[in-house]
């Protein structure tokens, strides 16, 4: 069953004169059809300015469409009425933990949320506990926010919105402030969450390493989804990313390097695993192999 449903979804941004007169118009999404079942992880690529992360919005229904419907578990994101219903059914995490981090203590900023959805008490910590454990920061419970890492307060960010129980979590570049290390601790949060609690995740991203594990990408430019399919399919497509103004994970690149200079490697290689498996069974299904192996150039 589809949890997200997007038919002909365009949005504008309206700036106005000092009068409240209509001086420009901006179509930042223009007739996006999506279709996301419950328990799916998507990741959605674009380069600065390609409408994802507006798409996001409407998500969470911070944006109402211009024109065509965004519906969240078969909710209308234009119904005023439903708003708050909606909220609770998609939660959204942003670029900055500290735009939406509020509490002084961890356990307090986690509990917030439920406390709004009128969650009784003894309910309120057991979410808080779980969420928690769920994303790797119960020990850190009484810590204040202010002294943990970026990578440690986005997993805090994401255990407020885990512990009001939603169908669906947005995370809207939730890593584009991050360290490597940061970045790898979110995404693996992330896909525990996914793999274990069955949450739908809708991963907005430049990140092309991010999106490996995704089940589908969708690739978006001057609001339109241009480029949908699995990993696999998108990163074995190069050229019609770099059209896009967007590359490959570097290990997908260096393959298709080798793959160039003769090595008989199939198309798509994800994962520095793939590579060495991929070169391993070159090197055994033909003595002579490392010898035709090109040499990297030192810089």
């Amino acid at each position: 069953m589809d949890i997200i449903q997007a038919e002909k979804l365009s949005y504008d941004y309206v700036s106005v004169d000092d009068d409240g007169n209509e001086k420009d118009r901006y179509r930042a999404v223009d007739g996006v059809d999506l279709r996301v079942e419950k328990g799916d992880f998507i990741a959605i690529l674009g380069h600065n300015g390609s409408g994802k992360s507006t798409l996001a919005k409407h998500i969470n229904a911070l944006l109402q469409p211009t024109e065509g419907t965004l519906l969240v578990d078969g909710m209308d994101t234009r119904s005023e009425d439903q708003v708050w219903k909606i909220r609770q059914s998609a939660g959204m995490v942003f670029q900055n933990p500290d735009n939406q981090i509020i509490g002084t203590i961890v356990d307090e900023d986690v509990a917030f949320g439920p406390e709004n959805l009128g969650v009784e008490k003894d309910e309120i910590w057991r979410r808080v506990e779980k969420s928690l454990r769920s994303v790797g920061m119960w020990e850190y419970r009484s810590h204040s926010p202010n002294k943990l890492s970026g990578g440690q307060k986005q997993r805090v960010a994401i255990a407020g919105v885990v512990a009001m129980q939603p169908k669906c979590i947005v995370l809207d570049e939730p890593t584009a402030m991050l360290d490597p290390v940061g970045r790898k601790e979110v995404i693996e949060t992330v896909l525990e969450l996914n793999r274990t609690q069955k949450v739908t995740i809708i991963l907005i991203t430049h990140y092309m390493e991010e999106v490996i594990r995704a089940d589908h990408v969708i690739v978006m430019d001057q609001g339109k989804v241009v480029m949908q399919g699995t990993p696999r399919e998108i990163f074995s497509q190069g050229d019609e990313l770099k059209r896009y103004r967007l590359d490959v994970p570097q290990v997908t690149l260096l393959a298709e390097e080798l793959r160039r200079a003769g090595l008989d490697l199939p198309e798509g290689i994800l994962t520095e695993e793939e590579l060495v498996m991929e070169l391993r069974r070159i090197r055994k299904g033909d003595p002579d192999a490392s010898k035709r192996e090109p040499r990297l150039r030192s810089k």
